[in-house]
């Protein structure tokens, strides 16, 4: 893999550490961590940190009811989640979102294609699969998109992201990634409201395709 050179920012790890990433962005920043050091030596230093606020944080009195339940699942059988390795081009957080099987991919026209890997009220994130040379249509952002390079590469006006790559979108920009010459850009794309597409299609398209 190339040296990765666009990451994830200083204040979304952060979040990330502290639990506040709604789910999508989560994975997302668990998949670039798993593949880039640099940054998941910062995620650990935000994490120690942390621990120190709370090992220096008062201790706070709680009711004998919550204290009844908290206890109550401490001694529930512990049954541990699966743990899911690295598969081919996927992390493992994307594994396990998978539940351990292929992607099941849905075409949305011009060989490209998704998977939509969850989705609701507060986001939405899924795989992409684009063809060498196919660009994703001219569009902006409605609020925050998060976009890690798996496979491939993929070129816009910012510049260019391979392999461990994520560009982080907002409302400032608007781009048309086309994805580069070589293998298929496979991508896991976060986002936390609908694109806002500049063509015609595309926005007639867009309710269907869930983007």
């Amino acid at each position: 893999m190339t040296a990765i050179t666009h990451h994830i920012p200083e204040s979304i790890l952060a979040a990330y550490a502290a639990g506040n990433l709604p789910h999508p962005f989560a994975l997302v920043v668990a998949s670039h961590v798993s593949l880039c050091p640099d940054c998941r030596g910062a995620l650990e230093t935000h994490q120690a940190l942390g621990g120190t606020v709370l090992e220096a944080t008062d201790a706070v009195a709680v009711s004998s009811d919550l204290r009844a339940d908290i206890l109550a699942q401490l001694d529930a059988p512990f049954v541990p989640a699966p743990a899911y390795d690295r598969t081919g081009v996927f992390p493992g957080p994307v594994m396990e979102a998978l539940k351990g099987k292929p992607p099941r991919w849905k075409t949305l026209g011009m060989g490209v294609r998704q998977n939509i890997l969850y989705s609701n009220n507060e986001g939405s994130v899924r795989l992409l699969f684009i063809p060498p040379g196919q660009a994703v249509p001219d569009h902006s952002h409605n609020g925050l998109e998060l976009t890690l390079v798996l496979q491939g590469s993929f070129s816009d006006e910012t510049g260019r992201f391979g392999v461990g790559d994520v560009e982080i979108g907002d409302e400032d920009l608007e781009h048309t990634p086309v994805a580069d010459m070589g293998d298929p850009c496979i991508c896991l794309a976060a986002t936390d409201a609908p694109l806002r597409f500049n063509s015609l299609v595309p926005r007639l398209l867009q309710p269907f395709f869930r983007i």
